[in-house]
Formats: structure tokens, sequence, C-alpha cells
């Protein structure tokens, strides 16, 4: 089992409904696969650094897992065949990245903004 981290873009075309939808529909491609989601994050609807497909903002969704290589082939599949994905990218996390993520999920990287505030 690796652990392997999913960033992908969701047309801003969508309602709120529609894009939950679609976002349970890749967890639940994940959890049919026997994969085990540790994280996931909406990061909600951000400007696009470049224009894609004539669409200049997108829902952002992030999902962290623990899986076998083979899911990550039938995850893409979907993503591929789903019109509303603008863009994905799958990656796998090595222990540095892992390590990162755990600060981060922890704020420790906000402390120092936070202190700059008060």
């Amino acid at each position: 089992m690796k652990n392997y981290e999913t960033v992908f873009i969701l047309t801003p075309v969508l309602s709120d409904d529609q894009m939950k939808d679609a976002v349970g529909k890749f967890k639940k491609v994940l959890e049919d696969n026997g994969a085990k989601i540790i994280n996931e994050e909406n990061w909600g609807l951000k400007k696009l650094a470049y224009p894609i497909q004539h669409k200049k903002t997108g829902f952002y969704q992030l999902f962290e897992f623990e899986a076998e290589a083979t899911i990550v082939d039938a995850l893409e599949t979907e993503y591929r065949r789903d019109e509303k994905i603008l863009r994905f990218l799958t990656t796998a996390l090595d222990k540095h990245a892992l390590a990162y993520n755990v600060k981060r999920k922890s704020g420790a990287f906000n402390k120092k903004k936070e202190e700059a505030k008060s």
C-alpha cells in the first residue's frame, strides 16, 4: 500500500449540488476499489493560472489516500471520462511529503502569520 494525493479541478459552471455529486462520485471510486481516504479538502472556487477550455476559474478538490497502485489507473480513467473535470494530477507521496502534509494539516505553517497579526 502506498500513499497518494490527487487534486482535480471541476468546471465552474456547476452548482454546489452538482459539484458535491461529482466529488462524491470520485470518492466512491476510491472507496469501491479499496482505498483508505486519509484527508479530503475542498479548496473552493479559485482563479486558474491560465484559461482551460475558455474558463478562468474552477472548483479545486484534494484527496489524500492509501491504496494499491492499480487504483490510480481506475481513478484517472474516471477523470478522463467525466467532462466536468478540467485538469487532474495524482502523485505518490514519499516520507517527506507525508511529514509535510501532517505539519500542514496541524497548522504549523500558519503560526507566523497568526503571531504577526496579534
